[in-house]
């Protein structure tokens, strides 16, 4: 496997953060990486890579960070 091939998966417990903070932390993020949403019956969860492979996993933190962010400007998980 390539550097360029590794994907990072994030899982955001549903009791924590909001599906719609997701939506946007992705929108917001688009022009930086490849993503692919999904839902397990307990977290939503995210595929991820950056356009620049060195930076995957700190986009996968600042990525986590806006969704903490956005669902405590919401107002928590629901």
């Amino acid at each position: 496997m390539t550097e360029a091939a590794t994907f990072i998966d994030l899982r955001f417990h549903r009791d924590f953060y909001a599906g719609a903070a997701i939506d946007e932390a992705v929108k917001v993020f688009a022009r930086f990486g490849e993503f692919h949403l999904s839902e397990a019956p307990d977290a939503w969860c995210v595929r991820m890579r950056a356009l620049r492979p060195a930076q995957t996993q700190r986009l996968a933190h600042e990525l986590a960070n806006y969704v903490l962010g956005v669902t405590v400007q919401r107002g928590g998980a629901t």
